[in-house]
């Protein structure tokens, strides 16, 4: 069941949150955490109930290895249930993969039916996988089999994430105040909630009307010019951007109505000032994940330089294979791993190097952050295209191969670079689904709001919507923005309803999150 559909908005979530508050007013605490037990396997099986017995059995087998655990069962019954559930995750995700390519290895045809990605496969084993882990360290005081249950089915945060931590989560399912509807989380929630619809819906689907056509011409092998490629590329990296922080805001939402705060999992990540601060901003959770239970086990930054950026691209790789079973992933993930090898090499030089007082200025900041974001553009090429050749066909446009193609308004700047670039063909006239220059404008206004306006999370500061907020707020919201944060007035609730308006009305052809897929 997808978030922005009519079935779920109109149907689904008003009836959850009904059984929610009457359960909570005449049943006890128990009661109330199995209805939204029972909501969310609903949730889950929606689109397709037989998937309802792998999780379920995911959540038995996950919770009795957890309860050895906690009897001090030692280190083989962790290796054991680690195994079971990456070989699982393996099976559903990577088999078709391992077979294609060990096909092209051994020249043989091997054989074996298509096997369908159960949804949200990877973040409820990821989730339960931390659980096996801190109960094998003794820190999992709660072992409620029910708590256990809503941890991982939880519906806002099951699908795409975020990756949550029990010490979180199991905490807010077990106090009693947060049983029933409140109003002020209702309204908190709902705000949230509509902003994310917007933000896919409206932003992020608008987005894919440009960068699939791009990306569907450059697997067909057809010649780009260096406008379209950037142009699709671009389009690209707002659609996903937009998209996840959509999903993001409706998790977030969607949780607090239910008055549960879910842990931060997106932040502004086009404002970051180099590929370190990229990902302490993107899929907060997974890095987290990343870091924790394989970065710093593999020994982190403790065993010396060589050692800590080896560990890095080990974890990039696993990170990028987490991401999809394709070449393209793993080469995604390798190309961050270097980038971050890079970058933190840079930092250790430029210690050395002693920099004066003051040698970060605005101009400074501003190249970094440039440099950082058409690096991220160009490294989603990889992340989007389905095929190598298809990424390879777009990369050959967007170094300009294929030449530079621009509008005829431009045929003065057109002669003036022909003459600079004698080498490069530039024309003018058409370029493609580019042609039209309310495409340009909407893709630059676009990422004009995702660079210069502040994020949700941001403007509803004062009432933290997120846990683990704090360090990423450490600016002073009116002194960057200008703009008058959430304080629940009539006047910004008149914009939310025009907002939740035009999303609600844009829901006729719902489209998947693009992190369903992973």
């Amino acid at each position: 069941m997808l978030f922005n559909s009519y079935t779920f908005i109109f149907a689904f979530l008003p009836v959850v949150l009904v059984g929610f508050h009457l359960t909570s007013k005449h049943f006890q605490h128990q009661h109330v955490l199995q209805w939204l037990i029972l909501s969310s396997l609903f949730f889950y099986g929606w689109g397709n109930p037989a998937y309802l017995l792998l999780i379920v059995g995911s959540i038995l087998f996950n919770y009795l290895i957890s309860d050895f655990l906690r009897q001090r069962q030692g280190k083989p019954v962790l290796i054991f249930g680690i195994t079971l559930n990456l070989l699982l995750l393996g099976y559903y995700k990577y088999a078709n993969f391992f077979i294609e390519n060990l096909n092209q290895i051994t020249n043989n045809n091997y054989h074996l039916e298509t096997i369908i990605l159960p949804l949200a496969i990877s973040f409820f084993t990821f989730q339960q996988i931390t659980y096996l882990v801190d109960a094998y360290r003794g820190i999992t005081k709660d072992h409620n089999f029910t708590h256990y249950c809503l941890f991982v089915t939880f519906f806002p945060q099951l699908i795409a994430g975020p990756i949550v931590h029990h010490k979180e989560m199991l905490p807010q399912f077990l106090k009693r105040e947060n049983m029933g509807l409140r109003i002020d989380n209702f309204s908190i929630g709902l705000t949230i909630f509509i902003i994310g619809l917007f933000k896919k819906v409206v932003i992020a689907d608008t987005m894919a009307d440009y960068a699939t056509p791009t990306f569907s011409v450059a697997e067909q092998g057809a010649t780009l010019t260096l406008l379209e490629a950037w142009g699709g590329a671009l389009a690209y990296s707002l659609q996903l951007y937009f998209d996840f922080s959509g999903y993001s805001d409706m998790a977030i939402g969607i949780a607090r109505i239910f008055n549960i705060t879910l842990p931060i999992n997106f932040f502004s990540p086009y404002k970051a000032h180099n590929i370190i601060d990229f990902w302490r901003r993107w899929h907060i959770t997974l890095s987290t994940f990343l870091r924790d239970y394989i970065y710093i086990p593999l020994g982190g930054n403790r065993k010396g330089g060589t050692r800590q950026l080896t560990n890095l691209m080990i974890t990039m790789l696993l990170g990028g294979l987490w991401h999809g079973a394709g070449w393209s992933f793993i080469l995604w993930g390798g190309l961050h791993g270097l980038l971050l090898i890079v970058n933190h090499s840079w930092l250790a030089l430029k210690k050395h190097l002693a920099p004066p007082s003051g040698f970060q200025t605005r101009a400074t900041i501003t190249v970094a952050r440039t440099i950082t974001l058409l690096t991220i553009i160009a490294s989603w090429v990889l992340f989007r295209a389905e095929t190598l050749d298809g990424a390879i066909t777009m990369y050959h446009a967007m170094i300009g191969a294929n030449g530079i193609a621009l509008p005829k308004s431009m045929s003065g700047i057109a002669d003036l670079l022909q003459t600079t670039l004698p080498n490069i063909e530039i024309t003018t006239g058409g370029v493609g689904i580019f042609s039209k220059g309310s495409a340009d404008a909407k893709i630059i206004l676009t990422l004009l709001i995702a660079l210069y306006l502040p994020n949700t999370l941001e403007w509803m500061g004062r009432v933290q919507p997120a846990l683990n907020l704090e360090q990423y707020t450490q600016v002073r919201y009116r002194y960057r923005y200008r703009i008058s944060p959430w304080n629940s007035t009539v006047a910004q609730a008149r914009w939310i309803a025009l907002a939740a308006i035009i999303a609600i009305l844009s829901l006729s052809s719902a489209s998947e999150f693009l992190y369903f897929q992973f």
